[in-house]
């Protein structure tokens, strides 16, 4: 089978670059042609980068340039007529398409169609159903542009802060909903979490279209479990307002004998460090960015796992990794976090805003540590069973062959 694989990054960047790329070596490697098309990155020259479009730079330009150039955003010219010479020359059975807003946009998709390739499209966050992408704005959840009602982007100054990127992507979201682009040219939506998949039922009501279920790529192979148990719990990924780490610092000043080990950065780390020095917490420690093998000797010695996030994760690695290493997680009760964590199972569930509760946890977790090594070992058997090339590949490839 011929497959184009169409994502907005080609270079990693995150989960959705790690999704993007997993996919490919998963068919490549169970003997299926592959081809990427992404926009052309700095620092990056794969096979096909001669297929490769420009993309308009809209974080770098003015608020004019911005506007003057939104056609870009909404409709590419350029990245239609790179798809085309690709898609003349590979030939594919099927095209699956990831995030493709505003860098590639949907411009080439109406070539699938006119030549009746099917369009398989995996969401990765809700970009598809809210022009922020993250059903989040101002330190909490938000639906405001549900029924279309997405000049509630430019009221709330929702997209990265910016009145520019928010009257742009009102704009693109309106253009896209009153042409229909996706839902003309996609013949399949996949989605991770059941979640997801229920929250764009609510937001497409009386749309008609096609969906299913699609774990994401997993290798829990690759990860061995020491079963090293230290006295420390461990937080690790971006430090931006959603994540909602400074709850979890909160949380801290109620456990006075647990220590907090911090992996990332971001925009909020400043705060953070400074609520953590305003509140004369002593307990929490923060240990930068680090990937790989890195990050892997905190995660493998950690007693548990904090996933605190305030917006509606999708299907968050953190989990998967953390399970691979015999770690129970104590997450939020947002998005698809309750689905992978299954409360008092593999972890605990608390509400998302409510610091006292997750601090009870994580005293609980301090106090009965064999029934949280307990938890982490039986996550261990479930990602373990669950989670592997084998599977990924079954799942895939039986979506694919509805269509061809």
């Amino acid at each position: 089978m011929k497959i184009i694989l169409a994502h907005n990054h080609f270079k990693m960047n995150g989960g959705a670059e790690f999704f993007y790329h997993e996919v490919g070596r998963v068919l490549k490697e169970n003997g299926n042609e592959v081809a990427f098309f992404s926009p052309k990155d700095e620092g990056v020259n794969s096979e096909w980068s001669k297929f490769s479009p420009n993309a308009f730079d809209y974080t770098n330009s003015g608020f004019l340039s911005g506007i003057t150039n939104l056609k870009e955003m909404i409709h590419s010219k350029e990245t239609k007529e790179k798809f085309q010479e690709l898609f003349d020359e590979f030939n594919p059975d099927l095209v699956h398409v990831f995030s493709i807003h505003i860098r590639l946009t949907p411009s080439f998709l109406s070539i699938c169609k006119e030549n009746n390739v099917p369009v398989v499209m995996s969401c990765n966050d809700y970009k598809h159903i809210c022009p922020n992408y993250k059903l989040f704005t101002n330190n909490q959840l938000c639906e405001d542009c549900k029924g279309g009602k997405f000049y509630n982007t430019v009221i709330n100054k929702c997209s990265q802060n910016s009145y520019k990127y928010s009257v742009a992507s009102a704009l693109e979201a309106y253009a896209h909903n009153f042409s229909n682009v996706y839902h003309k040219n996609i013949d399949l939506f996949l989605f991770a979490s059941q979640f997801m998949a229920e929250k764009t039922k609510e937001f497409w009501k009386g749309k008609r279209y096609k969906w299913d279920i699609l774990k994401n790529p997993f290798d829990s192979s690759e990860y061995v479990s020491e079963y090293i148990y230290e006295d420390y719990i461990l937080y690790f990924g971006r430090l931006i307002e959603e994540k909602g780490v400074d709850v979890l610092i909160q949380s801290m000043k109620l456990c006075p004998d647990v220590k907090l080990k911090i992996i990332g950065n971001g925009p909020q780390e400043k705060f953070l460090k400074k609520l953590v020095a305003s509140e004369n917490i002593n307990n929490v420690e923060f240990l930068g960015a680090k990937w790989g093998e890195d990050l892997n000797q905190y995660l493998k010695k950690c007693l548990c796992v904090v996933v605190p996030s305030l917006w509606h994760e999708n299907f968050p690695y953190v989990i998967l990794q953390s399970f691979s290493y015999a770690k129970a997680v104590i997450g939020t009760n947002r998005g698809g976090i309750p689905e992978l964590v299954r409360d008092e199972k593999y972890g605990f569930i608390y509400d998302a805003t409510n610091y006292k509760e997750l601090s009870e946890k994580i005293l609980f977790a301090k106090k009965n540590k064999n029934k949280i090594i307990e938890m982490g070992k039986n996550a261990e058997k479930f990602i373990k069973n669950n989670f592997n090339d084998e599977i990924f590949y079954s799942n895939l490839i039986n979506i694919y062959k509805q269509f061809i």
